[in-house]
Formats: C-alpha cells, sequence, structure tokens
C-alpha cells in the first residue's frame, strides 16, 4: 500500500523502475533537440518578462528536474512560456523597474507563490477547479496575449523605447516613436523575422529536398532560432552594431546558478498573491490541455492533481534557483515528443544541456542583438493567434461567443490580468447561465415504444391531462426559480392538465433550495387539483429524497419507469389517447 502511495505522489518510481538502455537513447536525443530549442527561446521569454536573459536559462533547468520527479506527463516539457512571461512583466512591472534588483527578487516571490498555490491546490485535489475556465475563454484570451506580446516587441525592432500594458498604449506609444526608430536595429530585426517565419514553412520542404526524411526535416526546422542567433551575433561582432544603437544583450553571466531563499521581506508580496493565483491557473489549464493532447496519441494518461504538484514543484524549484514562474510549453512539449521522448528523463537531460551552455556559451551571447530575440518571440506567439475561435463560437453558441469576444477585448484594452479576470468571470457567468436557464422539454411517447421524446422534434403521442416535462439539468438554487416558472407557464397555455410528471433522467442533485421549490409547486398544484408526479429519478437522489418528508406530502407518487407512469395515470382516470401534438401550446 506505501509503496503505490509513493508511486502516486513520486511517478518517478513508476516509469525510473521500467527504465531501459533504449529508452536512454531516445530520451537523449529529444535532449538535444529540445536544448537546442530551448536555449534562444528562455533568453527570449526572460527578455519578454523584462528580466536578465540569464534568468530564462535559470527558469529551464531544475525545474524541469522537479516536473520530472513529480509530473504525470511522459513527455511534457516545462520552462518559461510567452503568455506566463507577460503575466509576470505585468505582474510586476508597476513595483520596480525592469532588470533592477527589485524587479528581479519580486519575479522570484511571484514563482515561489505560484509554486506552492499549485501544491496546495494539488494536495486538497482541487485540479477541478482548473474546468471552470472554458476552452473558448482561454483561446480567446491567449490570442489577445499573442496579440500584445507581438506588438510589445516591436519596440526591439524599431530600436525605441515604449512601454504599455495593453494594446492601446503600445500602439499609442509606438506612433509617437516612430521617429525615432533605428534603422540600423531594423536592419537587423526585419530579415530575422522575415528569415524566421520563412524558416516555420520553407525550411522542412527545402530540407526533404535535399534528401532528409520528414521527421529529419521536421527537427531541423526547428533550429531556425539558434541559426538566426549565430548570423545576427556575428554581424554585430563583426560591424560593430552596438556604436550604431543597436541594443546587444551584453554580458551574460556563465555558470549554473546558486540555491537561495527568495526575499521573503520584500513588501512586494501582497502585491502579487493574486497575480501568483492567475499565473497558477492559466499556466496549470494551459500545461494539461497540452499534457492530455499528447498523452492520449500513446493511450497514456496523466492525472491532473498529480500534475498541480508536479507544476507547483517546478515553480518552487524555479523560485530558489534564481528563475520566474514556468508551466508546460507547447511549441517545446511537441518537439520534445516528435523527437522520441519516452521519458520524463528528457527534460532531465534538457536541463543538464541548458547548464553545460550556461557554463560554456553565455560569453557568445553578449553581441546577440536584443531584435533577433524580439523577432523570435513575435513569430512563436503569432503562431497563437486564432481568430477562428469568434467565427466557430459564433456559430455553435452565442453565449461561448460573448464570453470569448469579451474575454479577448477586455484583454486587448484593459491588459492581461484584467483579461484574466474577465475569463474567469466569463467561464463561471456562462456556466451559471447555462445551468440556470436548463433545457425543459414537453415530452411524448414515440408509437410503438416505450421512450419518450421532444414533442417539438418528434411526432409522438400526448394527452391532453398530462404534462409530462423532461428536465435537462441537475436542480439547484440557480436555477429552481426558471423551473418552475416555467411548469407554471405551461399550465397556464394547457387548462385541461390534471397530471404533472417531471421525467428526471437528467437530474443528478436536488439542493435544498429546489427541492423547497419542488414542494412549493405540490402545494400549489394541489390546490388547483393537479397531481405531481416524478419519474425515473436516480438512487443517489432518490436517496436524499427520502431523508425528507417531500414524498410523504408528494399528491402524486415517483414512478421508476416514465411509459409505466403515463400508463397507470391513463388506466385510473380512463383517460383517451390522442396523438396530438397540436394540443399542446408550447
Amino acid at each position: 500500500m506505501k509503496k503505490s502511495v509513493f508511486k502516486q505522489y513520486l511517478p518517478i518510481l513508476a516509469w525510473g523502475a521500467e527504465y531501459q538502455r533504449e529508452t536512454l537513447i531516445s530520451d537523449l536525443l529529444a535532449a538535444v533537440i529540445v536544448t537546442i530549442m530551448l536555449i534562444p527561446q528562455s533568453l527570449a521569454y526572460a527578455l519578454l518578462a523584462g528580466l536578465p536573459p540569464e534568468m530564462g536559462l535559470y527558469a529551464s533547468m531544475l525545474p524541469l528536474i522537479a516536473y520530472a520527479i513529480f509530473g504525470t506527463s511522459r513527455t511534457l516539457s516545462v520552462g518559461p512560456v510567452a503568455v506566463v512571461s507577460l503575466m509576470t512583466a505585468s505582474a510586476i512591472g508597476h513595483i520596480a523597474a525592469p532588470g533592477s534588483v527589485g524587479y528581479i527578487e519580486a519575479a522570484l516571490l511571484l514563482a515561489l507563490f505560484s509554486g506552492l498555490f499549485l501544491l496546495g491546490m494539488g494536495i486538497l485535489r482541487m485540479g477541478f477547479l482548473a474546468n471552470f475556465l472554458s476552452h473558448p475563454v482561454i483561446a480567446g484570451f491567449i490570442t489577445a496575449s499573442g496579440i500584445i506580446i507581438a506588438f510589445s516587441q516591436l519596440k526591439h525592432i524599431l530600436g525605441v523605447t515604449v512601454s504599455g500594458e495593453n494594446l492601446f498604449h503600445l500602439l499609442r506609444a509606438l506612433a509617437g516613436e516612430v521617429a525615432n526608430t533605428n534603422m540600423y536595429t531594423v536592419a537587423v530585426g526585419l530579415p530575422v523575422l522575415a528569415f524566421l517565419f520563412w524558416v516555420r514553412s520553407g525550411l522542412k520542404p527545402l530540407l526533404m529536398r535535399a534528401g532528409l526524411s520528414d521527421k529529419a526535416a521536421g527537427m531541423l526546422s526547428k533550429t531556425g532560432p539558434v541559426l538566426g542567433i549565430i548570423a545576427t551575433s556575428v554581424a554585430a561582432y563583426v560591424f560593430d552594431l552596438g556604436s550604431h544603437g543597436v541594443k546587444l544583450v551584453g554580458d551574460v553571466p556563465n555558470g549554473i546558478p546558486s540555491l537561495q531563499m527568495p526575499n521573503l521581506s520584500n513588501s512586494a508580496w501582497r502585491e502579487l498573491l493574486v497575480s501568483a493565483i492567475f499565473i497558477s491557473v492559466i499556466g496549470f489549464v494551459e500545461s494539461v490541455s497540452v499534457g492530455h493532447t499528447l498523452a492520449a496519441k500513446r493511450r497514456q494518461k496523466i492525472t491532473p492533481n498529480q500534475e498541480l504538484i508536479g507544476l507547483g514543484a517546478a515553480n518552487v524549484a524555479a523560485a530558489f534557483s534564481g528563475g520566474y514562474p514556468v508551466t508546460g510549453g507547447f511549441a517545446r512539449s511537441v518537439v520534445n515528443f516528435d523527437a522520441g521522448a519516452v521519458t520524463p528523463a528528457a527534460g532531465m537531460f534538457t536541463a543538464v544541456g541548458i547548464a553545460v551552455a550556461a557554463m560554456f556559451f553565455t560569453p557568445y551571447l553578449a553581441y546577440l542583438p536584443k531584435a533577433t530575440l524580439a523577432a523570435t518571440i513575435i513569430v512563436a506567439v503569432l503562431s497563437l493567434v486564432d481568430f477562428s475561435i469568434l467565427k466557430r463560437s459564433w456559430g455553435y453558441a452565442r453565449s461561448d461567443f460573448i464570453a470569448v469576444s469579451t474575454t479577448l477585448f477586455i484583454t486587448l484594452v484593459a491588459g492581461v490580468e484584467s483579461g484574466v479576470a474577465c475569463g474567469v468571470f466569463a467561464s463561471l457567468a456562462l456556466h451559471l447561465y447555462k445551468t440556470s436557464t436548463p433545457h425543459m422539454a414537453v415530452v411524448g411517447e414515440v408509437p410503438g415504444t416505450e421512450h419518450y421524446r421532444n414533442v417539438n422534434r418528434h411526432k409522438v403521442i400526448t394527452h391532453s391531462e398530462i404534462l409530462s416535462l423532461r428536465v435537462d439539468e441537475s436542480l439547484y438554487f440557480a436555477n429552481a426559480g426558471f423551473i418552475e416558472d416555467r411548469i407554471y407557464e405551461l399550465l397556464e397555455q394547457n387548462p385541461a392538465v390534471r397530471h404533472v410528471i417531471l421525467m428526471c433522467t437528467a437530474v443528478n442533485e436536488i439542493d435544498l433550495s429546489a427541492l423547497e421549490a419542488l414542494e412549493s409547486i405540490n402545494h400549489r398544484l394541489s390546490d388547483s387539483g393537479i397531481k405531481l408526479y416524478l419519474s425515473e429519478v436516480k438512487g443517489p437522489v432518490s436517496d436524499v429524497l427520502k431523508k425528507t418528508d417531500f414524498i410523504t406530502h408528494l399528491s402524486g407518487e415517483i414512478f421508476l419507469s416514465h411509459h409505466h407512469g403515463v400508463q397507470k395515470i391513463l388506466a385510473s382516470t380512463a383517460g383517451q389517447e390522442s396523438d396530438g401534438v397540436e394540443n399542446w401550446n408550447i
């Protein structure tokens, strides 16, 4: 028993016991490829977060090892991602100047709080809370964030200094600085930007025509950012672009970070708590979505509650090793998967690769233009922009469209934190709206069967004295009044009704408020000479009702089968059948 518990909270014990030589080779190959991809990404996302570039590398070391120990996904690759980097900059931008000691301390605290929050949720088995952020709302938020990120990086492409937390502020600031554009910076940034866009679609076919396999060509095409970094760094050194106003990364400390406790005495911690929660929720949702997708391709599974612990451990590790908030990234995880990673050990090997790069190659980053990193970010985040979600949600459900468009608009005009808050509110409001106005169908008997279907969709047999009403939602405080009003409305339209049967096949729960509403309906119908019945009540719901006196006071009875209930009422009243959908005014 204890052994299984250990494996539950330490998944490394499960996959580690089955580790083989063939697995080692596959994981090492995947790690080499992901390391090459992750180095420029880590530097770029640290720039996006307003942090020194080495912090991006630090956030790609110990967190990967921590996740490999506690996480359940075999192929998820953890590290800095675009949206979380933007949220980090937004959360601490008003606390201290980007790059300052206070700013760095705030980033470490943010990672610590995010990690502790995720760990707490995992220990309390609260992974289900992430389900309250609907996929359309998340898609709208990520699309808006991608647009903000892309425009925020144009300052590095143009060589100007601007700031802003939303699209409106960024556009206004960029318009005011266009006259100060540094043409040397543009001469670096635009070609790299064009090259990286071409690499995404043009390099792979070129390599395949040269004789490489589809998989090998796909892997090599991921090295485009590395080629851009090498080419522009050499150009900056040869032509001394720094003296012409081109902003360079500058000296990057070499070596791996020392472990140290974040400064808990920093007064900024109160301001960071809410931001940490937002970052944790968004990061968890993104990570679990990627993890589920990749696991399904190999018929594996991940455990959301344990994923909370894995991501929490990764963020705590980032806080103690000089990093900032991290989560599972889509692009690098897909590359890790396609490269053949079999176990989380690939992430451990990637961390070692990043550490080697930090110890021996960081001096060569001094001449790296920031415009190159900005181009890397722009190309990466534009793949996140998906306006098709607006069209799909409009055609599928207007309520989803309103939630998506509202989240997208608020994020663009008010910033990411407001956008996240709006997304959470929109998701909850959408859920409450749908459950508080449940679908209720008047049903009739499908001829020759014992099945009952919606009178608006099928040719069915109905009876003028019987109202068969199917409620397609659990009954709780938010929809009790709606259901009560709908029943009275139907009775007013159909005065011949003497029996009302609520078909409860979709009712999984009846809370106290709904029970009181049912009691009120029962009394009011009884006073009008109408009997109330329930049919096909589920066992757990029936158990709850038996604890009350509702069944005792029910004017009718509870039927195991809706059809048998209708037949029993007809037999007791000697009613006449009519195939008359026309009898119902609905």
